[in-house]
């Protein structure tokens, strides 16, 4: 079984997570670390994705915007919501294609919810995970050699309207907002030992 370095962190401004982050993925292509977590909050910025520069869809002007290279389209970055980079080379027998692999990280995110008696679950909208008809978990990813960088968000307690203000690329606005919003009443520490004590079961790890 691989074993993982677990790092966390405060709050690191994006392009300062981004510049570690491809550092560790070269570092983890030639095998000088093992698999590693970034775990961490941003101060508010949006990322661009791919699809959506190629769609024309840009958040409000009142958004700080990073371009990014991870799939996906706009996501929202900012207090109340919890980052994983997950660093690691993915090369088990059910990690064959990048669909398994998001497969894989949204069934830990659904059974780390679990735990805190929380129904998380996929929607055909969005690849991501849901709780209560709304979007709280968004995933995008860049590989290189099938090490990965970028990552998931959680949305825990985002402040008010920002994330919901913000259409993503074929979803609506408010269709994405945190668990506070919906009722549940957690901290970081909550989500993130979530996350840790289902780690080992979820991605064998």
């Amino acid at each position: 079984m691989h074993s993982t370095d677990i790092k966390k962190f405060d709050i690191i401004d994006y392009n300062g997570a981004v510049e570690m982050m491809s550092a560790l993925q070269m570092q983890r292509i030639k095998e000088e670390i093992p698999d590693t977590l970034l775990i961490l909050e941003h101060p508010e910025i949006v990322t661009v994705g791919p699809r959506a520069r190629s769609d024309g869809i840009h958040p409000p002007d009142d958004y700080a915007t990073q371009a990014v290279d991870r799939g996906g389209g706009l996501t929202w970055h900012g207090p109340g919501q919890l980052v994983v980079y997950p660093i690691l080379h993915w090369n088990q027998d059910d990690e064959t294609s990048v669909a398994a692999i998001i497969h894989k990280l949204e069934q830990w995110v659904i059974e780390s919810l679990a735990t805190l008696d929380i129904h998380g679950y996929r929607d055909d909208r969005m690849q991501g995970v849901w709780v209560d008809e709304k979007k709280i978990c968004s995933i995008g990813l860049s590989f290189l050699r099938w090490v990965s960088r970028h990552g998931f968000t959680i949305n825990y307690d985002t402040p008010l309207g920002r994330v919901e203000n913000l259409a993503g690329c074929g979803l609506a606005e408010a269709t994405t907002t945190s668990l506070n919003r919906l009722g549940y009443s957690l901290s970081r520490q909550d989500i993130q030992q979530a996350l840790l004590s289902t780690y080992n079961k979820c991605l064998n790890r």
